[in-house]
């Protein structure tokens, strides 16, 4: 075992809140949630600015290619969505032994993580290859672009088991407290995602570089090595996350020197309690991201028909707005350990405070980042494409986005805190509600006479809304466990 010496101050203020009778100053649970959020939040920027560079490769295409992704993308994000849910239900678990001092019950859930989730994944695999031959009609895409769009679905399909090792890995890790290594594996996974695709997207070309004749080889694949350089950062992050975590973790390894449990056959077997008390935890995020990705699916419906211009410029609008709240989700993710542990340890008191300082960092943040954004639209549209018309079209939205930022927030880490204390069936409940009840409605309303900015001044209203919910709940505290874990 670590002795105090060998810990990092990061260590040292959650073996705090593990310790039912440690006390924590008020500078010291604020400090905890900054080493824990700032390296999410870096690693949520990094992959954004990636992204950007990654849109600008393919904006490069033409509005054809841009169209061709930014019509699948809400499909993509249903069965991200649906990865990550099954995944969050093993990882609160083990955030809750991990709080109690349980770190054997821990990696016994991590080993039955596994097996459960790579025989699900596996099955949406197979049924996203089922589908993607057809996807792009269901979507109403315009024929010229339906080739394209599809033969980027398949090869995202066939890449689902190792995203989903990743969200598994990288919450695992989180979650035992270890923010580093999975914030810097998904830095490293971005770039090397801009390197392949660059690889894989251009043809072989000879730059002129300080009177030199360079030739950088490429495959020139278009919109189907935007899809193969993806998936092929995805594999070799998995393998690296496979090594941290079962190898090198303090507290999760399951092969290396600081485990002393053997990794047999039948430890690997998924018992009934475990994987019960996941389903209940994942499904109700199962079900809202089926249910909210089937709203954003028709959100591309209702753009769809605005035409070409409009569906790229949503998509790249789509991107350009993740720079103001990939930080939220940062901070949504060390709020889901934070609270998490302290409600493992049987610490309510901590949980709420955690709570507040969560809330009020994500809401601070992405105040920011919203007068950021509307500020720079021309620039960050401009990146990603050259043609003017989808330029317009973005600038327009993503000003109409940047004053629900702070609401969008709250509702972002709140979701995050109530997750951490186990609570996911009402926040589902809440974040599916909002969208169908207010952004549909209103999307279908203002898009024939507004146009693409009606589409996004209803998701704008929408957000705004489904933020002040999530407050009336936080400040109810009925999220808190009545009962011991």
């Amino acid at each position: 075992m670590a002795t105090n010496n060998q810990l990092s101050k990061t260590d040292l203020l959650l073996e705090k809140v593990r310790s039912g009778g440690a006390d924590m100053t008020g500078y010291e649970q604020i400090s905890l949630t900054a080493r824990l959020a700032i390296p999410a939040i870096l690693a949520q920027i990094s992959h954004v600015l990636m992204e950007y560079i990654d849109a600008a490769m393919v904006g490069r295409l033409g509005a054809e290619g841009a169209a061709s992704i930014g019509l699948v993308a809400t499909t993509t994000w249903l069965f991200w969505g649906v990865c990550s849910s099954i995944a969050t239900g093993f990882s609160v678990q083990v955030a809750h032994k991990i709080g109690a001092r349980k770190d054997k019950d821990a990696r016994s859930i991590l080993r039955q993580a596994f097996t459960t989730t790579l025989a699900f994944s596996l099955t949406l695999c197979l049924i996203a290859c089922s589908i993607s031959g057809h996807l792009p009609g269901w979507l109403g895409g315009e024929e010229s672009i339906r080739s394209g769009a599809s033969d980027y679905f398949l090869v995202f399909a066939l890449t689902i088991p190792f995203f989903e090792l990743n969200v598994l890995m990288s919450s695992m890790l989180r979650c035992s407290g270890n923010v580093k290594v999975p914030s810097m594996l998904n830095m490293l996974m971005c770039v090397l995602d801009v390197v392949f695709n660059f690889l894989f997207i251009f043809p072989t070309t000879e730059y002129h570089l300080l009177g030199m004749d360079i030739k950088i080889y490429g495959a020139g694949l278009g919109v189907m090595g935007a899809a193969l350089g993806t998936a092929t950062a995805e594999v070799i992050i998995c393998s690296l996350l496979f090594y941290f975590l079962c190898f090198r973790s303090r507290k999760m390894s399951l092969f290396g020197r600081l485990s002393r449990e053997k990794a047999k056959l039948q430890l690997f077997k998924p018992t009934g309690r475990v994987v019960k008390k996941a389903v209940k935890l994942g499904l109700p995020i199962a079900c809202e991201r089926v249910i909210m990705c089937g709203a954003q699916i028709c959100t591309t419906m209702i753009v769809a028909p605005l035409g070409m211009f409009a569906i790229a410029a949503n998509a790249f609008g789509v991107n350009a707005e993740s720079l103001c709240y990939m930080p939220g989700y940062g901070i949504a993710d060390a709020a889901t350990t934070l609270v998490g542990q302290s409600v493992g340890a049987k610490r309510h008191d901590l949980a709420w405070r955690f709570a507040k300082i969560t809330v009020v960092m994500g809401m601070a943040i992405m105040a920011l980042m919203g007068v950021v954004m509307y500020v720079g639209a021309p620039l960050m549209m401009r990146i990603m494409t050259p043609v003017p018309e989808i330029v317009e079209l973005g600038v327009d939205a993503l000003r109409i986005e940047a004053f629900a930022e702070p609401l969008f927030a709250a509702s972002i880490v709140c979701y995050g805190v109530f997750v951490g204390a186990g609570k996911t069936v009402i926040p589902s409940c809440m974040n599916f509600g909002s969208i169908w009840a207010f952004r549909i409605p209103l999307s279908l309303i203002l898009a024939p006479t507004m146009g693409l900015n009606g589409v996004w001044l209803a998701m704008c209203i929408e957000l705004c809304i489904r933020g002040l919910l999530f407050l009336w709940r936080l400040k109810s505290k009925k999220w808190l466990p009545k009962k011991e874990i």
